[in-house]
């Protein structure tokens, strides 16, 4: 048995950006930030910020790139994907991203409240949650109920409901393995050095 699961909490670091495969296959790609601090052993607060690649497909995807921004602090769960590819001087690149198959939205920057009617908004403080959905578009819009919206559960609940999201979400993830195909991002040149932050 093995096991690839990651769970972030952190801020994204530039606004996603999304493509479309040839058959309507929506991918939202954007960095984002996880941070530690601690006290060193003469009392200074010191704090480690890692970067991480995340990458977003389908519905999960179309979600992200209606209302994720740079600044926004979202939970993140999903896989370790390590992919390569040749630069432009034929040099063999690695990229480990963070392949996600849900989402909350947790909560905005303090000067985004402008823009509150084009967030979507939930009850108390609970926040707004999407699942990896269907391969298509018309998938996504015909489960836009169970894409986005007030989720009355913690990350941690483990109900039968949610367990079977999760069920269905890994069984699209082997139906159509859209990470295995051909990077539709390719033509950038990305690396440690080439963050744009």
């Amino acid at each position: 048995m093995s096991v690839n699961k990651v769970i972030l909490v952190g801020n994204v670091g530039k606004d996603p950006e999304t493509r479309y495969l040839d058959e309507g296959t929506a991918i939202t790609k954007f960095p984002m930030a996880t941070s530690e601090t601690y006290r060193n052993r003469d009392g200074e607060k010191i704090t480690n910020t890692e970067w991480h690649n995340v990458v977003l497909w389908r519905g999960l995807a179309q979600v992200a790139e209606k209302y994720v921004k740079k600044g926004t602090q979202l939970y993140i769960e999903g896989r370790i994907k390590t992919r390569s590819y040749d630069d432009s001087e034929g040099n063999r690149k690695y990229i480990t991203e963070i392949v996600g198959d849900q989402m909350q939205l947790l909560g905005r920057k303090p000067d985004d409240e402008g823009d509150q009617e084009e967030r979507p908004q939930s009850s108390g403080s609970r926040p707004t949650t999407a699942q990896q959905g269907g391969s298509r578009p018309a998938d996504a819009q015909q489960s836009g109920s169970r894409q986005a919206g007030p989720q009355d559960k913690s990350p941690q609940d483990t109900s039968p409901q949610k367990d079977a999201g999760r069920q269905r979400a890994a069984d699209q993830q082997e139906d159509f393995p859209g990470d295995d195909r051909e990077d539709p991002f390719s033509g950038e040149d990305e690396g440690p050095d080439d963050l744009p932050f």
